[in-house]
């Protein structure tokens, strides 16, 4: 949002037509612009009402009920930290007891918004001048949270009293690619860690898909998934991780939260060092039940643990499906009952479907080149019932495993 557009926007006519403006859907915004021109409202801030209606409508799913009061930008929003998330961000500064955080990159200011909801006071330094006027209308209703617009690695932590520090590292380019190289995150990662030679309690988000060998050792890294979807992976060091160094999965599904780490024996072992799934579960054959292992507690090398608590094994080396002869209620993965298997051919499967009226199939998989859409278009199926199938390795064979959610 370029400043001419947010100085209108936030003027008392802009924020009266932004406010009373109906639920968005693409099929009414053209009609809704058409008419407020033809009235002789003012184009630009048209447009811009229009824009923060479309990015408020996408960010419920971010920030709940608050995103009606909110102001957005399409890179902000999209990197933005889920207040679901945020609030467990902010309460291990607030169990650590930290006065002052400095969030450092704060964006559009939703871990600010968890802190300060906990009655942490928080510094949130934005970089960008438009995204800090952002954070600042979206933080109006919190007094001890303060905005500042500067380098938030220029901040000098200690003149300013902070005792806790969280950093949020842009992972995408001005393209809106996504940066996978550490050392390319702004600022990068090296010298954020660097930080907590002057505030050990840091905490930072990193990409999920970061290499472990970037992990530093003392650091308690916990991928994060919501709904079974990982949305991130973040690092905690000092009084913020009192689980101490090693590697957990943080699995939230609606209001339940639950934790996978790794077994106490082994934690505090680098976190660049998980074992792989089949040197550690062992590989079994084929049992009775199917369970597929959530993002996060895969990300974070834990398809052993997880196994060990399931009394499973993998179905194969390096694939990420367990199985085993009991089933065991879990909120780490997806169980599912075998129904069938066989080796796998386009021929056999199609008959095998067809012949049980199957007309809509749902394609799961790893450790094939198989792709589902191209199955499916492969398999045109025209039957009423429904299936779900596993592409997987079987004893070192491509199969397909029938299964049933359960």
């Amino acid at each position: 949002m370029d400043e001419r557009a947010l100085t209108k926007l936030l003027a008392p006519e802009g924020w009266a037509l932004l406010s009373g403006l109906p639920p968005y859907s693409e099929e009414t915004a053209l009609r809704i612009s058409t008419g407020l021109r033809e009235r002789g409202t003012d184009p630009d801030l048209v447009a811009a009402a229009l824009t923060q209606s479309r990015l408020r409508a996408r960010a419920v799913g971010k920030f709940g009920d608050f995103a009606s009061g909110m102001l957005f930008t399409p890179a902000g929003l999209e990197q933005a930290t889920r207040l679901s998330v945020a609030a467990h961000h902010a309460r291990r500064y607030a169990d650590a007891g930290a006065t002052l955080v400095a969030d450092l990159g704060c964006g559009l200011g939703g871990d600010a918004m968890a802190l300060s909801a906990l009655g942490v006071p928080v510094l949130a330094v934005e970089a960008d001048e438009a995204t800090a006027a952002l954070a600042t209308v979206n933080l109006r209703f919190f007094p001890t949270a303060t905005v500042r617009h500067g380098d938030a690695m220029a901040l000098d932590l200690a003149a300013e009293g902070v005792d806790g520090v969280f950093a949020d590292p842009a992972r995408r380019t001005r393209g809106g690619r996504r940066i996978f190289d550490p050392a390319a995150y702004a600022p990068p990662l090296d010298q954020v860690l660097a930080l907590r030679a002057r505030v050990p309690e840091l905490g930072m988000k990193v990409a999920p898909g970061i290499p472990y060998s970037f992990l530093p050792a003392d650091a308690h890294a916990q991928w994060v998934s919501v709904d079974g979807d990982v949305v991130e992976a973040g690092l905690w060091f000092g009084a913020l991780a009192p689980e101490g160094p090693g590697r957990s999965a943080l699995v939230l599904a609606g209001d339940e939260a639950h934790v996978l780490a790794e077994a106490r024996e082994v934690r505090g072992t680098p976190a660049g060092a998980p074992d792989a799934p089949a040197r550690a579960a062992g590989v079994r054959e084929l049992g009775d039940y199917l369970y597929e292992p959530d993002g996060a507690v895969i990300r974070a090398g834990l398809v052993a643990r997880l196994a060990g608590d399931l009394d499973a094994g993998v179905v194969s080396e390096d694939i990420a499906y367990l199985t085993g002869d009991t089933l065991t209620a879990t909120p780490f993965a997806t169980a599912f009952r075998v129904r069938d298997h066989f080796v796998f051919s386009l021929k056999r499967l199609r008959a095998y479907l067809r012949e049980r009226d199957v007309g809509t199939v749902e394609i799961k998989k790893r450790g094939t080149a198989v792709e589902p859409e191209q199955l499916r278009r492969q398999l045109s199926l025209k039957g009423a019932g429904r299936a779900t199938i596993v592409l997987t390795r079987l004893a070192g064979r491509q199969s397909v495993v029938v299964v049933e959610r359960v």
